[in-house]
């Protein structure tokens, strides 16, 4: 029997599949121009910032503790490279939300073999906005206030050691909430309930958060990853609800 933390490579790998079969080539090519322009600027934007965030994280050692420079500087670069890369990712997905939500439901009916859902118009792709701005709203107020947390914990000198594996903890299970949430909204599941059935398939979920969030981070695929992310949660939505 599979372990259920397994589960997660196993739905992005079809996820991929699926997205490049030509049932669904048609629907991925709009998140995927979208994501390729947003993450070529945001890129750009943090290749010219990165040097001064990094100052600004790193702490002042006296002279007698500079040795210590060497140990902290790569541990500082991890934590600033997982803040910058999923706060990059979030603000992709807001703006990709509606096109996400849209290839969310047509993984869907492919994979359940009927469709419940109006059929492809402009129209009903404008009428997803207000909707799924509104879940993204919800998503940011859930992340901001614990993003903080982690921030002002990222400042505090000594401290701050730890910062970076509970960044890349709170990414994981961020980055499943992310996309199993764009089926789930399409099923009218409201967010709580949605949480509350995350937490109940807690592995499975930290595993497909942790696949997607390490395919995510390679530059170039990651463009790819993200429609097959939205595959790949669709599946595990479909499946693990039955």
């Amino acid at each position: 029997m599979q372990a259920p933390v397994l589960s997660g490579p196993q739905y992005l790998r079809e996820g991929l599949k699926l997205v490049l079969s030509p049932n669904l080539r048609l629907f991925v090519l709009l998140p995927l121009a979208v994501n390729l322009l947003l993450f070529g600027g945001l890129i750009y934007f943090a290749g010219h910032q990165f040097g001064l965030w990094l100052d600004a994280l790193m702490p002042t050692l006296p002279d007698w503790l500079s040795f210590l420079s060497y140990i902290l500087w790569p541990l500082f670069v991890a934590l600033l490279v997982l803040m910058v890369f999923f706060t990059f990712t979030l603000v992709a997905n807001i703006i990709a939300a509606p096109f996400n939500g849209f290839l969310a439901e047509k993984v869907e009916v492919v994979v359940r073999g009927e469709d419940t859902f109006p059929a492809f118009s402009w129209g009903e792709l404008a009428a997803m906005v207000p909707r799924t701005f509104s879940r993204e709203m919800r998503k940011l107020g859930y992340f901001l206030p614990r993003a903080i947390g982690l921030f002002v914990l990222s400042l505090i000198p000594v401290v701050n050691v730890v910062a970076a594996p509970l960044w890349l903890i709170f990414g994981v299970w961020m980055m499943a909430i992310q996309y199993i949430d764009y089926p789930a909204d399409n099923n009218k599941m409201s967010w709580q309930d949605m949480l509350a059935w995350l937490r109940q398939k807690r592995w499975q979920s930290l595993g497909f958060g942790g696949i997607t969030y390490l395919a995510l981070m390679i530059p170039g695929v990651n463009v790819l990853m993200m429609p097959a992310a939205v595959a790949g949660a669709t599946l595990f939505w479909v499946r693990e609800r039955s």
